[in-house]
């Protein structure tokens, strides 16, 4: 029972999926093409800013701007073309996100815990690092193949050992899916745009050992974390330890931006 149904399920998750490779070299499966994802975070981005309060102006949107521009700058000709847009949104949680189709949002409470320019760096080149990578598109592809072949396998042992059997496999394929596949995965793609974000802003003078303060003061702000093997992101500690020993490598190139006149003056 195990191998047809592994089989049937491996079946499903690969149909349909163009095979490519994420920045750091990872073979990434997409299920939608770049277009699509674009039109889609277009649209959320549109719908998240008319529901949400946001800043008008002023020097919070200037920052950010200037940030991310400092930023998109050090990416590839293609990824820079995109229509790169950003809002502050009102909300105290210190939170971050970046779409596809090179849209930017930053809560207002961000900027309680990036305290300069660098630690701000450090978070919206982390989100960008998510554009560049296709994490979104690589995500849904994954998800909507894994339910897919639920549903698939599900049928499968319905019709074999009936409906009991469908429904376990269903309710308990689920949960392990979700725990077995797409957190732990989840987890690689964080892990994977700390790297990128910690490069790029190395590559746009922003000194990258303020990574590790920035997530200093994340840590200091959570009232809780939850278990690494039942969340989307790696552990707090594991995160640091890991920005902490790429800092040292990247410093070539952070003053090498810094010589060659990528001296960012954003803000704070």
């Amino acid at each position: 029972m195990k191998r047809w149904i592994l089989a049937a399920a491996t079946v499903v998750v690969l149909a349909g999926c163009a095979t490519t490779t994420s920045p750091t070299g990872r073979k990434q499966y997409m299920a939608y093409s770049d277009s699509q994802l674009n039109q889609m975070g277009a649209q959320a981005f549109t719908e998240m800013k008319a529901g949400q309060k946001t800043v008008s102006g002023g020097q919070q949107n200037a920052y950010v701007q200037c940030v991310v521009r400092a930023l998109v700058q050090q990416l590839p000709g293609d990824w820079q073309k995109l229509p790169w847009e950003t809002a502050v949104f009102v909300d105290d949680s210190p939170n971050a996100f970046a779409l596809p189709g090179g849209k930017v949002g930053v809560n207002t409470g961000m900027f309680k815990v990036a305290r300069n320019q660098d630690q701000l760096a450090a978070v919206l080149g982390h989100e960008i690092g998510h554009v560049y990578a296709r994490h979104t598109n690589e995500r849904v592809s994954r998800q909507a193949a894994t339910s897919t072949g639920l549903a698939v396998v599900g049928a499968l042992a319905g019709a074999r050992y009936g409906e009991g059997a469908s429904d376990l496999v269903t309710q308990g394929g689920g949960m392990a899916a979700q725990l077995g596949l797409l957190l732990p995965f989840s987890r690689t793609q964080e892990t994977e745009s700390d790297q990128i974000g910690q490069q790029l802003m190395a590559n746009a003078g922003f000194d990258p050992a303020q990574a590790v303060d920035l997530w200093q003061n994340m840590v200091a702000a959570s009232a809780g974390r939850t278990p690494e093997w039942m969340s989307t992101h790696p552990d707090p500690q594991n995160r640091i330890q890991a920005l902490r020993q790429r800092a040292p490598a990247l410093q070539p190139a952070f003053q090498a931006a810094r010589q060659g006149g990528r001296t960012p003056a954003c803000g704070p």
